[in-house]
């Protein structure tokens, strides 16, 4: 597998059981089957570069409270409406220091954060 970015968080969630996997061109952390975070860093569009955040919208400003430099993921939509993912901006001043706080809120089971992703449909032959 390629190299994570932003690995040290995999040792800020210590001890949960994280998975690492592939997702377009970044890699999605999940425990057990629940989607926490992505990470991405990449040369193309380097403002969605950082630590995605899987939430949904009505634990924004919850969320914005704790960790005031949150922003939606504005490569989902290209940039035309607000995304329920919400993302720490690896060019962040405080990037490292928000990042523990949200793996911090994972590992205290905070429930704004991750999603089940939604069941695929079995494609018909």
């Amino acid at each position: 597998m390629e190299k994570i970015a932003f690995s040290f968080i995999l040792d800020y969630l210590y001890p949960l059981e994280i998975r690492v996997s592939p997702m377009f061109g970044c890699h999605a952390l999940y425990n057990h089957e629940k989607i926490l975070l992505i990470v991405r860093d990449r040369p193309e569009h380097n403002e969605s570069n950082g630590i995605w955040i899987a939430t949904t919208f009505e634990h924004h400003a919850s969320l914005e409270q704790d960790i005031t430099c949150l922003h939606s993921v504005s490569i989902l939509n290209d940039r035309k409406r607000e995304t329920a993912w919400r993302m720490i901006r690896s060019t962040d001043q405080d990037f490292e220091k928000n990042a523990l706080k949200i793996c911090e809120l994972i590992k205290n089971g905070d429930i704004r954060i991750g999603k089940f992703p939604k069941a695929r449909k079995k494609k018909l032959h």
